[in-house]
């Protein structure tokens, strides 16, 4: 053989072995990812040959298949509209799932490992099985109310969100973003009219599709000042120590001076830290955090939750729905310094402070439940497609321990003050102990003020509830909004449990 015949053969030799190998790799290494892929046609209607199973909450289906006569033998169905949109997404025929629809996709689809059993069986009986089924934590009542009293809000806002979680197991009860969508048209078999309606949501200026309870981060105003008490009473204040106030405070080596909502709050030089949350005093806080340092503030950030990037809401054991980390930035001057001007804007939920809804409710949590902040879920129990034989359920564990007893104690104290003497009077229930703190915070000179809420519900001494609320660009009156939004949650729970 001549040299240039030789060196074709090894040049084609090499590529058959590239060949091999990248067929190998794809088999190994791929193939599970491509057999799941939102884009694969032909699994996507072998999908449809088997009825997906149900996603339910208190015994109700929110999510369900209908036989129908066409191509794909079933259609998904949302019967309760954009109720429930944001948590359990939609599973399209063409396109990528979202939600607990995506996050549970193997599950409900029947394809679990979990389900080996019934897929064996189907190979002898020739049956298609349906999918597992989802249970969620949600109330229904309280979801319900959610979406009721933030879509009709007595500030005509048109973004916002609430969350509320069982501060003892982490269940998380209700969970809505405004506005919401109708996934209903989203899984049309149809599917040119699916896209366009997906495309339609995309367009909108309002974001219908993004989930603001989980993934947007806003400025939290004064409902951060719950984590600057945390490190005051930490660094051995009491909740009757006196912190410095007055109606002006200016940083060092800040020319801006920060000054409180109104001239008649805390005017004195001195106030104490429970008149300082109840009142809501910006000057004595702004003081505080400059005193106790920049870490110190960062750091109790992040013992309630901030900076953590890896947290989902779904199972307990796996993946879910993603949600954004709350941060509270730098803090520093260019030097690496510490930023006493930015540090004392931080203190007040300002600066580069941005906080999700959830994080909120997870601090009120915490509080609620003695400093214990338990790992939020959504996924209560997966129920076999004979919905007897259950493949999980959840097993409630501790998240992290923010405060220590005494401490969570002292802050309960404080943010009662709030609502019993303060600014969050609109939460007050009858016969049940309710505490919070309200935020109003700057959006920008083009933009109204968000207003928000976060509290907790108590009987007896034993957590029931704990809520945020986030108006977006709510303006005047946007807290006192979100704080009667949260109150009207708050009873809804009471009321799912059976209490008046």
């Amino acid at each position: 053989m001549n040299a240039p015949l030789r060196r074709v053969g090894v040049v084609v030799m090499i590529l058959f072995g590239l060949l091999f190998a990248n067929l190998n790799w794809v088999q190994a290494y791929k193939a599970d990812e491509y057999r799941t892929s939102d884009y694969n046609g032909r699994v996507q209607v072998a999908e449809y040959d088997r009825q997906r199973g149900n996603i339910e909450a208190a015994g109700k289906a929110l999510a369900t298949s209908k036989a129908t006569d066409g191509e794909l033998k079933y259609q998904r169905v949302y019967p309760n509209n954009d109720i429930y949109a944001h948590v359990l997404g939609y599973k399209p025929v063409n396109g990528a799932a979202s939600g607990i629809e995506k996050s549970e996709n193997e599950f409900l689809a029947g394809n679990s490992d979990q389900l080996f059993a019934d897929r064996v069986r189907d190979l002898f009986t020739g049956n298609h099985t349906a999918g597992g089924n989802v249970l969620l934590s949600l109330s229904r009542r309280a979801q319900e109310t959610t979406y009721r009293e933030l879509a009709n809000n007595r500030v005509n806002v048109k973004k916002g969100a609430a969350v509320a979680i069982d501060p003892k197991t982490g269940a998380i009860q209700a969970l809505v973003s405004m506005p919401s969508f109708d996934p209903n048209p989203l899984v049309s078999p149809d599917t040119e009219a699916a896209g366009a309606a997906f495309r339609s949501l995309e367009e909108n200026k309002n974001g219908p599709l993004k989930n603001r309870a989980l993934s947007e981060v806003l400025p939290p105003g004064s409902t951060f000042k719950v984590i600057d008490a945390a490190a005051a009473l930490e660094s051995g204040l009491t909740t009757s120590s006196n912190i410095p106030a007055g109606p002006s405070y200016t940083a060092p080596t800040s020319g801006t001076p920060i000054r409180n909502a109104h001239p008649s709050i805390c005017p004195e030089s001195q106030v104490t830290l429970t008149d300082a949350l109840t009142e809501s005093c910006n000057t004595g806080f702004a003081q505080l955090a400059v005193r106790l340092g920049a870490e110190t503030i960062k750091k109790k950030a992040r013992d309630f939750g901030f900076e953590d990037e890896s947290l989902s809401v779904g199972r307990l054991t796996g993946s879910g729905l993603p949600v954004a980390a709350s941060r509270t930035g730098e803090i520093k001057n260019p030097d690496g310094g510490e930023d006493k001007a930015a540090l004392a804007q931080s203190a007040i939920g300002q600066n580069n402070v941005r906080m999700t809804p959830l994080q909120g409710a997870m601090i009120a949590a915490a509080v609620a439940n003695g400093g214990s902040q338990m790992r939020p879920y959504l996924v209560q129990q997966l129920l076999g497609p004979d919905r007897t034989t259950i493949h999980y359920t959840a097993d409630p564990r501790v998240l992290r321990q923010p405060v220590t007893t005494q401490v969570a104690r002292d802050l309960q104290a404080m943010m009662r003050s709030v609502v019993e003497n303060g600014t969050g009077t609109n939460a007050r229930i009858s016969g049940y102990t309710v505490g919070g703190k309200t935020g109003t915070a700057q959006a920008g000179e083009t933009s109204d003020d968000h207003g928000w809420f976060i509290g907790f519900v108590m009987k007896d001494g034993q957590p029931i509830s704990a809520v945020a609320v986030m108006l977006e660009s709510a303006g005047s009156g946007g807290s006192a909004e979100a704080t009667r939004i949260a109150g009207q949650i708050m009873k809804a729970v009471i009321a799912d449990r059976g209490g008046k």
